[in-house]
């Protein structure tokens, strides 16, 4: 039947609420942790995979970023764009 092969950029709705919330429980994970609390530190999330963007002041605060976005739960995978200021 034409028009219902799916592709790869169309996803489900439950898909989408899904990366929401791993983005929501990564933002709350960074702004709980006191040494990135003054940053602004962008969370996008697509099938499980979090990139973080932003800039922060230290290589130090790029690694604890990306430890504290790993152990949420349902990441699949962090890509760091963070960059420092």
């Amino acid at each position: 039947m034409a028009g219902c092969a799916a592709t790869e950029s169309q996803r489900s709705f439950g898909e989408t609420v899904d990366d929401s919330v791993i983005s929501s429980k990564v933002k709350t994970a960074l702004f709980n942790e006191p040494s990135l609390s003054g940053f602004e530190v962008r969370v996008r999330t697509h099938q499980g995979r979090v990139q973080l963007s932003g800039f922060v002041s230290s290589r130090e605060d790029i690694d604890k970023a990306v430890e504290i976005a790993s152990g949420v739960e349902g990441v699949r995978s962090v890509e760091n764009d963070m960059q420092l200021k």
